[in-house]
């Protein structure tokens, strides 16, 4: 982890830390305000739309979904500006691995962390996580980046897709057939169960962020990097656009037809999933950056810029404390005469107060930058 630090900022395409701040706005309470308010509501339109706010069962697809894979894509966004440019204009290839090794290491800790390691539980500690996936992925991503050029890093992320299919197609789990993608009969979920220590999220056969499942997720950076290239290049805006665009479409359509015979699922992170959540994050980063930086449009994003240049910060504090405790404080004396109403205003309370926790650290141009 770099140090908190203060400092004037470099010059950065607002889009990118908007984006990363839509992304976590859904895990900062966000999701659990809508699902209130839609709750309360009660239409079944509304009904139908709260549970886009929650992940299928097993397969199938959700605007939830999006949220993981979002961030791994943008996290490949930053890394031609990180890694590609630094190599480019000479900085030490040693000094940026030790710069990789480090970061990873860190997420994982932080990982940890946040899932109670100072509880010193070991025996039902969850060894991995959203976070570790992060350090993984981008583990493995950068050192793609740092030695192949984009052909190449398009190559592999292709070929790891490939090869985690034929993994799942042609080996099975001990007791049941090859390509079962069940819950209980998947590749993956045994693997967790024979090698995995502690308990597993987020279903009982395996874990939603295993061994497995590590190497497809490694695409969406790869892919996110792509963006990256683009929009931090040299092109005209319109092209810049028009790549995003055209990339999302296909990346989409890819998905579709691949989940004709590999099923989207999250759980599993097939291939499908892997591509249309690509070709999802290719047309938000596309919609983000022509609203923003090309029409100019920026003092509607700036809650979601705030929220975007600490994210991690969010992430792992508000699953160490409880943000609620604040917002009751303020909301405790009125929040009984809203009735059936009081759960909205609550997580809208919750949210406000994260809001300017994240607020009181950019005034201060206080980062963590992991």
């Amino acid at each position: 982890m770099e140090e908190l630090k203060k400092g004037k900022q470099q010059e950065r395409i607002v889009s990118i830390d908007a984006l990363r701040g839509f992304d976590m706005f859904w895990i900062s309470s966000g999701d659990a305000f809508f699902v209130a308010l839609l709750t309360f509501i009660n239409t079944p339109f509304c009904q139908r739309l709260a549970l886009q706010l929650d992940h299928p069962a097993w397969t199938g697809f959700r605007f939830y979904d999006m949220i993981f894979p979002l961030f791994l894509f943008i996290m490949g966004v930053a890394m031609p500006l990180s890694i590609t440019r630094r190599i480019e204009r000479g900085d030490s290839r040693k000094k940026l691995y030790y710069h990789i090794i480090r970061r990873t290491l860190l997420l994982f800790l932080l990982g940890l962390v946040y899932n109670g390691l100072f509880n010193f539980d070991f025996a039902t500690q969850r060894y991995t996580g959203v976070l570790q996936r992060f350090a993984v992925t981008y583990f493995f991503a950068s050192l793609i980046v740092m030695n192949f050029k984009q052909k190449g890093q398009l190559v592999w992320a292709a070929s790891i897709l490939l090869i985690y299919w034929l993994i799942l197609l042609l080996v099975p789990a001990p007791g049941f057939h090859a390509y079962d993608l069940t819950p209980q009969g998947n590749l993956c979920g045994y693997i967790d169960r024979q090698f995995l220590p502690g308990s597993f999220c987020c279903y009982k056969f395996g874990d939603n962020e295993g061994f497995l499942t590590m190497l497809p997720a490694v695409t969406n950076v790869l892919f996110g990097v792509l963006a990256g290239r683009w929009l931090l290049g040299e092109a005209e805006e319109a092209k810049k656009i028009r790549n995003l665009l055209t990339s999302g479409a296909s990346f989409i359509a890819a998905g579709l037809v691949w989940s004709l015979v590999f099923p989207v699922n999250k759980y599993l992170w097939t291939g499908s999933y892997a591509l249309l959540t690509a070709g999802i994050s290719f047309m938000l980063l596309c919609a983000f950056y022509w609203i923003i930086d090309v029409k100019g449009y920026k003092k509607w994003a700036f809650p979601f810029v705030v929220i975007g240049l600490n994210p991690i910060t969010i992430y792992v504090i508000q699953g160490i404390f409880d943000f609620g405790i604040i917002a009751n404080i303020f909301i405790h004396g009125f929040a009984d005469s809203f009735g059936s109403f009081k759960p909205v205003v609550f997580q809208f309370s919750v949210i406000l107060v994260k809001w300017f926790f994240l607020y009181f650290l950019y005034r201060k141009k206080i980062f963590l930058k992991v």
